[in-house]
């Protein structure tokens, strides 16, 4: 059995033993806050920095004398700069934000990735993910139901699998891994979320199978507060047309809410504040002129005082 499998039968084993009946289950995919910092640029810049660059990599600028961080900052520019234009755009400047956000999600990737391409020709075939996954776990006496779980596996690595050749490249490999990450990957997360839900099989989630994926009431007669709360956004908002059950464009409207995007917004005040000459559009100059609301640096709050003190 690989780390993934037993860290997933892990998991199930700790959800048993420790859940509580009045735990709830969400199964909602938010875009993440950039910051639990203010955005208040009057105040400081911290917000800017950690949507820029994600809250941990920030903290590395933090120690960075004022030329080490705008050369650094210089470097970054131009992976930002997809097209190699000069300019750095507002649609390019939000796909780094989300990128630095989800910097995670490639870090995993990449921890997975080694351990998948098991002919290092830098692709993940399905035969090398079901080798490395099942090869040793598919036991037809054991009592954890593993085809079944490699038959949901095919179908989601069929589905990231773009050209359907069967072979992921890196990018497909990340869909298949974190496919709430992808548009194109979206009505698999429905599928699969339905399937976990729908006890009756009849292709829809009914109120009583919608409250039983969230609570137990392990012989419990009297229903929290939330849970009564969620019986009522059932009804009134997520049973759209009220026929009683969700479907999948009601399930999707659930788990796959059109949240606000933090990450343009961010993008279009950044270029805002440093388009210099309002083109709309960023020169790696513009940035670099600005890089204090793009990355902190020794210089940055209370430091900044110490190194003035200091050229004094």
């Amino acid at each position: 059995m690989d780390l993934r499998q037993f860290l997933m039968c892990l998991s199930l084993c700790t959800a048993f033993a420790l859940s509580k009946p009045t735990e709830k289950k969400d199964r909602v995919h938010h875009e993440p806050q950039l910051s639990d910092k203010v955005h208040n640029d009057a105040q400081s810049f911290d917000y800017d920095h950690d949507a820029f660059l994600g809250a941990e990599e920030a903290k590395t600028f933090d120690q960075l004398t004022p030329e080490e961080s705008k050369e650094r900052l210089g470097k970054i520019v131009s992976k930002i700069d997809g097209d190699k234009d000069g300019f750095v755009t507002v649609d390019e400047l939000k796909d780094w934000i989300k990128f630095a956000q989800k910097r995670w999600i490639y870090e995993d990737v990449e921890r997975q990735w080694k351990g998948h391409d098991l002919n290092e020709d830098g692709l993940v075939s399905w035969e090398e993910y079901k080798n490395a996954t099942y090869g040793y776990v598919l036991d037809p006496d054991d009592g954890f139901n593993y085809k079944q779980m490699m038959v949901r596996d095919e179908r989601r690595f069929k589905m990231a699998d773009k050209d359907g050749d069967l072979i992921a490249t890196k990018e497909e490999f990340t869909a298949f891994l974190h496919p709430e990450e992808y548009d194109y990957m979206k009505d698999i997360v429905v599928q699969e979320t339905m399937e976990d839900i729908d006890k009756n099989a009849d292709g829809f989630i009914d109120l009583e199978e919608y409250i039983g994926d969230m609570y137990s009431h392990d012989g419990n007669t009297d229903e929290p507060e939330w849970v009564k709360t969620e019986r009522e956004q059932f009804v009134e908002f997520r049973d759209k047309n009220r026929d009683g059950k969700m479907d999948k464009e009601e399930t999707k409207d659930w788990i796959l809410p059109s949240d606000y995007d933090h990450a343009e917004a961010e993008a279009r005040h950044l270029v805002y504040e440093s388009d210099q000459n309002k083109d709309g559009k960023l020169t790696k100059e513009e940035i670099v002129d600005k890089y204090d609301l793009f990355v902190g640096s020794q210089a940055t709050d209370f430091g900044e005082a110490l190194v003035r003190h200091d050229e004094f």
